[in-house]
């Protein structure tokens, strides 16, 4: 065989064992999906603040959530939300700060205060 048929065949076998690498490199590359992320420390906080600003605001639909932060304290914690509400042709928005027991997770108070746009 002419040494530059065996070369030819040696870069094929070469290519062929790069691409089979390359193909499991990429199988095994972990991705991140939102699941794996995990839930965020505050959002058991943002069910409670939609379930009360629905309670509070009955015929109004929240159209949008945003989590403001948080605020720790000494023995207890705020969260703090700003919701966005449309009842009939009014657009209004919400802030809701829940305090709570930082150990216990026990409520203490909710606060709400309506602003406009």
């Amino acid at each position: 065989m002419p040494k530059e048929y065996e070369r030819l065949i040696q870069l094929r076998k070469f290519c062929v064992t790069l691409g089979i690498i390359l193909v499991m490199i990429a199988v095994h590359i972990p991705t991140i999906s939102y699941a794996q992320q995990g839930i965020p420390a505050h959002a058991q906080w943002g069910y409670v603040a939609i379930k009360e600003t629905k309670a509070k605001y009955p015929q109004a639909k929240i159209i949008d959530y945003l989590h403001e932060g948080s605020e720790v304290n000494e023995d207890s914690s705020i969260e703090k939300f700003k919701l966005w509400l449309k009842q009939s042709d009014k657009e209004f928005g919400v802030l809701v700060r829940i305090k709570y027991i930082t150990n216990t997770n026990k409520v203490v108070k909710i606060e709400f205060q309506e602003i406009t746009p």
